[in-house]
């Protein structure tokens, strides 16, 4: 079977595809994201992808630790090796406590969420998991967060569900070095 994803090669790059690393280089992450090389193939799909990722992951009204709450639930739900592999480090800098990744990671109860972690966790899990929420989550959410910040939520998870099956999709390896995902029982 031939491979599915190679590491960016600068000197294989189309003038379409060169552009578009120059400009997520230049932007926010400064690098180039293994799902952006993925999507290279179809460099405005990257482009825009880039693009759309950038803001849902640093612009909206989500603060980093529940975006990386969001972001952990979707690489567990879709079993996406790199993105959980990758996001554990953002979650811990962002202020998410061990024994919440861990317990995300394991897909079990997380008795240490309350409060607007919790509410933001349980709306996550709830739309990545069913792919729509109750009235009661949604009512809850928007009590809690206000309009603007579910919508954003909304989109962090739909953006970061299409991350993380295009990764999968790819087949995509975790980085060396990166924690596991756990395996589920």
């Amino acid at each position: 079977m031939p491979a599915r994803f190679f590491p960016l090669d600068p000197d294989r790059l189309t003038d379409a595809q060169r552009v578009v690393v120059d400009e997520v280089r230049r932007g926010r992450r400064g690098t180039v994201p293994a799902n952006v090389v993925a999507w290279l193939p179809s460099p405005e799909l990257a482009r825009r992808a880039a693009a759309f990722g950038e803001f849902v992951r640093y612009e909206t009204g989500l603060p980093p630790r529940w975006s990386e709450l969001a972001i952990l639930v979707v690489a567990r739900h879709w079993s996406c090796g790199y993105e959980w592999g990758v996001h554990v480090g953002e979650a811990l800098r962002a202020g998410l406590e061990p024994e919440i990744i861990d317990a995300v990671g394991r897909d079990v109860a997380v008795p240490a969420l309350v409060g607007l972690d919790g509410v933001v966790h349980a709306f996550a899990r709830e739309l990545v998991t069913t792919g729509r929420v109750s009235d009661a989550r949604y009512d809850d959410a928007i009590d809690a967060l206000g309009e603007a910040v579910v919508v954003d939520l909304i989109a962090l998870v739909g953006y970061y569900t299409l991350v993380a099956f295009t990764l999968n999709a790819r087949d995509v390896p975790v980085p060396e070095g990166a924690p596991a995902l756990p395996m589920l029982a």
